[in-house]
């Protein structure tokens, strides 16, 4: 059994059916003992409500949750209420992203940067939180020069990040050189790799096409042409991502974190293969 930690992604269900839907998983993939389950977080009130009730049902059954917390849009005060909403129930752990600008709004709120939300979370709550922040191996969508990226990244580092999860990725050479090139610039938090199985391609296909990650040609071509055979693309799917985790894991990734999608068929079949977890 590998000793590799791991954790879990969800976003909050918009439907009793997806509630119920999620209690299911999050215990189909607690049994395997992650470090935290994290759950997304949206701007606005009732995303967010959405969030910290996702959070509360993960806590209640005795998991470590993980909330995202953006602070596109966010008041210094605003984003004190919810820390002190966390912490009264006890979490401990947030995900701190910048989150996207929502169209139509011209300003980015009292924080410009995901590196001023985690030094205002260190300032003004101190050590004992855990801070998760976003790495881009790739390299941010909106980021121009890689070498600013780097240095946004290092920043938040800085701040008070206490680790990172990548966005997903399938080039191991790109989130290994990322490391590297991270690790020059004195950010020595570990680097998590955000790992998504391949649930429906042209859906993946479309979130990487937007996000400017590499799907590798061979990938692309060969799911392309199973068409709507559902269990081929599941089969080479899993070999896919199995591959990619042998290969991280053999080189020092410090944990794994699965983007679930709300379901745990697939997570939980990479793990088997992969001898992680309880």
């Amino acid at each position: 059994m590998n000793t590799v930690p791991i954790s879990f992604e969800f976003f909050p269900p918009n439907t009793p059916v997806g509630d119920d839907k999620l209690k299911t998983v999050v215990q189909d993939l607690g049994a395997l003992k992650p470090e935290f389950f994290s759950v997304t977080y949206g701007a606005g009130g009732a995303t967010r409500d959405k969030t910290l009730a996702t959070v509360s049902a993960i806590a209640a059954a005795g998991f470590e949750a993980a909330p995202h917390l953006s602070c596109v849009g966010s008041t210094r005060e605003g984003i004190a209420q919810i820390l002190a909403t966390y912490r009264a129930q006890n979490i401990r752990r947030i995900v701190a992203l910048r989150g996207d600008l929502p169209s139509g709004t011209a300003t980015a709120g009292e924080f410009r940067y995901a590196s001023e939300l985690v030094r205002f979370i260190r300032e003004t709550q101190g050590a004992d939180w855990e801070i998760e922040v976003a790495a881009y191996p790739e390299y941010h969508p909106e980021q121009r020069y890689a070498a600013r990226d780097l240095q946004h990244y290092a920043d938040k580092v800085k701040a008070g990040a206490s680790a990172s999860i990548t966005q997903f990725f399938f080039n191991p050479d790109a989130y290994f050189h990322f490391v590297e090139q991270t690790r020059k610039l004195g950010a020595e938090v570990p680097v998590v790799p955000g790992i998504m199985p391949f649930h429906n391609f042209a859906k993946i296909a479309q979130f990487a096409q937007r996000d400017g990650i590499e799907i590798p040609r061979w990938v692309a071509m060969k799911m392309e042409g199973f068409m709507d055979d559902a269990a081929s693309i599941r089969a080479f799917g899993l070999d896919v991502i199995t591959a990619l985790c042998e290969r991280l894991i053999a080189g020092g990734a410090p944990g794994i974190h699965f983007y679930t999608m709300n379901q745990s068929a697939l997570t939980l079949e990479l793990c088997r293969r992969l001898r992680l977890g309880a």
